[in-house]
């Protein structure tokens, strides 16, 4: 793979390249098409760890997407400094951290309410015996797709298929930002040991327009090694999502504020850091923020370290694991402690618990409405046949109803791209419309 090819200016779904406006770039038109858009706006009522928080401090999807966007845009600008040589005439430092910075901006705008929870009660229904015969005539992609749901997949699918042309790009973003904003560049069937990918099968050819256009290196039968950027992309979630979910683990009591003072003195190699404050009146709060602003200061220095010694392999696509991995021991070890300490204190949280197994029956009753309908709409295949409680589910969904014309692929996809688009309330209170009082009541 080269830099030339791997920044160009073209646009997915659009024929002409667009002329640069003063003081806005190609790769600003993609910033701005992202932050504007229906789906970025509703991660402010979704899920980032903590469902339904009661305390507004904490972090939604929406703050989260934007902080790993700072974090993110401060790689990308840096490591291009590091490469300015190598990068084309019409491509300045600058235009890799906007590049990085809107793919940290879509990275999760395909994630349903609740969060993984969510992702996993979407799979977990497809996958019940009962719900067989909705799947009985779908090929074996389609139903690996569903019984596989992937937040990252849905995403690629909002900002290249979804959003705002439907069926016509998307959002029609250049190629270097929706190739960034690409984890995992291969299908179900050619899914990682976590069962990770991001691309239905719906979208699998514009995938393969995507690796044609940006010079991917293809791997195996059903993908293609990852666009570079997108390594600074998952490193910045990387460090916002370990180190920011103890900030708020704090906040919400659930750890003790020296419990993550110590992870982050671990990473920064240094207890002296003056920030103890316990005579001058500092908060707690602001003494952690203020040690998690250097912390990730010193991360990104050695993320960018990281991507400079193993740029050889990432352009080659042979290079294997993340950018964390390739930082100092005293990184990596800070980090996996900080994850550590998330997994056993934070996502085990009683209350957090709690609301995610309500989640799990607020989206089986917003399947089983919805994706029933979509059946029924299949075999009759005209609206005015439908019983009366599918019209009216198709009515909920308004514009975004699939037609009658429609595949039984293209109905699910449609139904799934309402249902995984609802805010963790809205899902809530309509699951309790359709489903009645025995519902959960979260808020």
């Amino acid at each position: 793979m080269d830099w030339t090819q791997l920044l160009t200016t073209e646009r997915y779904g659009h024929q002409a390249i667009d002329a640069e406006e003063l003081g806005r770039s190609h790769f600003h038109k993609d910033h701005d098409r992202i932050v504007f858009s229906s789906a970025f706006r509703k991660l402010g009522g979704k899920t980032q760890v903590h469902p339904l928080a009661k305390n507004d401090h904490v972090h939604n999807r929406l703050i989260h997407s934007l902080e790993v966007g700072s974090v993110g845009r401060s790689l990308g600008i840096r490591v291009g400094e590091r490469i300015r040589d190598q990068l084309p005439a019409f491509i300045e430092p600058d235009d890799l951290g906007v590049i990085v910075q809107s793919a940290c901006l879509a990275h999760d705008i395909g994630n349903p309410p609740f969060g993984h929870a969510g992702e996993y009660a979407i799979q977990d229904w497809f996958k019940q015996p009962e719900n067989d015969y909705l799947l009985a005539p779908l090929s074996d992609a389609t139903r690996r797709d569903l019984t596989h749901f992937e937040g990252n997949a849905q995403g690629f699918r909002i900002v290249a298929q979804v959003e705002y042309h439907l069926g016509r790009g998307g959002l029609r973003l250049t190629y270097p930002t929706l190739g960034a904003s690409i984890k995992y560049p291969w299908t179900a069937a050619g899914a990682n040991a976590k069962g990770k990918f991001s691309c239905f099968e719906p979208e699998r050819p514009i995938l393969h327009k995507l690796a044609a256009q940006l010079g991917l290196v293809p791997r195996g039968e059903y993908g293609f090694a990852r666009h570079p950027l997108s390594y600074l992309m998952e490193a910045a979630d990387d460090i916002c999502y370990a180190l920011i979910d103890l900030e708020d683990a704090v906040e919400l009591h659930i750890l003790d504020f020296e419990e993550v003072r110590d992870v982050f003195q671990s990473i920064q190699g240094s207890a002296d850091l003056d920030l103890d404050g316990g005579d001058n009146g500092v908060s707690s709060g602001r003494q952690l923020a203020a040690l998690r602003g250097k912390t990730i200061g010193v991360i990104v220095d050695a993320v960018v370290d990281a991507f400079i010694q193993q740029q050889d392999a990432i352009l080659a696509g042979t290079f294997e694991g993340d950018l964390i991995a390739s930082c100092p021991p005293r990184i990596q070890e800070g980090i996996q402690r900080a994850k550590t300490l998330a997994y056993t204190k934070v996502f085990l949280d009683t209350q957090k618990t709690e609301t995610e197994i309500g989640a799990y029956a607020v989206l089986s009753t917003l399947l089983q409405a919805f994706i029933t309908a979509g059946f029924e709409l299949h075999n009759k295949g005209d609206h005015g046949q439908l019983s009366y409680r599918a019209k009216r589910v198709f009515d909920l969904m308004g514009d975004e109803a699939p037609t009658a014309q429609s595949s039984l692929e293209t109905i699910y996809h449609r139904v799934i791209d309402h249902i995984a688009g609802m805010t963790d309330n809205y899902a809530s209170y309509l699951a309790r419309q359709i489903g009645g009082p025995s519902q959960p009541h979260f808020v």
